[in-house]
């Protein structure tokens, strides 16, 4: 987790420097910008009532933003948490096993800050669905389906067609009376990073 957390703030950094070394002329993000997500990572912290284990996932996905004008656009983000192996810490001990794998999905609000330059700064927060799949040594016996929100930011990047982003959201996923004890019998909180690459569609 921590490698890919700094693989994510080495390509903001990258991000930045790319920028202040640019001769030509700063691109800027089309009307319709799609984002490939080929690495990153969710992490839920342990839960507060009913003790379940905090663990993280490895997360992968994409993403498809129509911008309304310069500083507002709407996205539909769809991300996979893939299970990890790790030590999960119950009450009654810490297990070495898999992680449950998710699937997040979510609509967004994209507000950027034009800054005249190749680099956009943006905050973003949204509501959406989590599916958490079946995992019987975790007592999960079928999927589960929670509702959600999103609040974050982050920096894109533009070099003509192509471009670089780094994200950031914190997560909130609301509980549900028969969940199972691991993941959803009490709200939970997540953070989410991830390092993704740009295409602009419409120009």
């Amino acid at each position: 987790m921590k490698v890919i957390t700094g693989l994510v703030v080495a390509l903001a950094l990258g991000i930045g420097s790319s920028a202040a070394s640019a001769q030509e002329a700063p691109s800027a993000p089309g009307t319709v910008v799609v984002t490939i997500i080929p690495a990153g990572a969710t992490y839920f912290t342990q839960g507060k009532d009913t003790k379940g284990p905090s663990f993280g996932n490895y997360g992968v996905g994409g993403a498809l933003e129509v911008r309304l004008n310069p500083f507002i656009g709407i996205e539909g983000e769809v991300a996979g948490a893939l299970g990890v192996t790790q030590d999960l810490e119950f009450t009654s001990g810490t297990t070495n096993t898999k992680s449950p794998s998710l699937l997040n999905y979510s609509g967004n609000l994209v507000v950027s800050v034009p800054t005249g330059t190749s680099v956009v700064p943006y905050v973003t927060g949204g509501v959406g669905g989590l599916t958490l799949f079946d995992k019987a040594t975790l007592g999960i016996a079928d999927r589960e389906t929670f509702l959600t929100g999103n609040v974050g930011g982050g920096l894109k990047w533009f070099n003509g067609r192509w471009g670089l982003r780094a994200d950031y959201r914190f997560i909130t996923v609301r509980s549900k009376d028969d969940a199972p004890a691991f993941f959803g019998a009490e709200t939970r909180y997540g953070h989410r990073v991830y390092g993704g690459l740009l295409l602009n569609v419409g120009r």
